[in-house]
């Protein structure tokens, strides 16, 4: 189907599943002000005209975290209509980093293992993602075997 003014582009994002030492992964906060504000989400942010995927999440990753992404891999891609947005997540799974994340743009951050993300609100869109996570720790823990 072409996309229209009326059936716009998706906003296309890099995101990243970051996860420490112990398997936990880092949340942050959006902004009250901004679309799906308040709710937990992933980290991450637009790629830019002529950007690529990897070039995206790492900067993203820099400006909003100041880490420096070392190992990452594809995990999924989400489509979501919002009714008012339509997105395009490009979600990769970031194994190995640089630096301490902080939240340079004064999000709140939170390391969650993967058996709470159940306790935080997030975006519609990120149902996919947080069922992919837990998804991920089971097979990273071992406790479901290779198919």
């Amino acid at each position: 189907m072409q996309n229209t003014a009326a059936d716009p582009q998706p906003v296309h994002v890099a995101v990243g599943v970051i996860l420490d030492g112990s398997r936990r992964v880092l949340l942050t906060r959006r902004a009250a002000d901004s679309h799906q504000g308040g709710l937990w989400e992933f980290p991450g942010g637009k790629v830019e005209p002529g950007e690529s995927l990897a070039v995206a999440l790492a900067r993203e990753l820099h400006e909003e975290l100041g880490i420096r992404v070392r190992r990452s891999s594809p995990l999924l891609e989400v489509r979501h209509d919002y009714g008012d947005k339509q997105v395009r997540l490009d979600v990769h799974v970031v194994w190995e980093f640089e630096g301490q994340a902080l939240g340079r743009e004064g999000q709140p951050l939170a390391w969650v293992a993967g058996n709470e993300l159940a306790h935080y609100s997030f975006p519609a869109a990120n149902t996919p993602i947080v069922e992919a996570v837990v998804a991920l720790e089971a097979r990273v823990e071992g406790d479901v075997p290779d198919q």
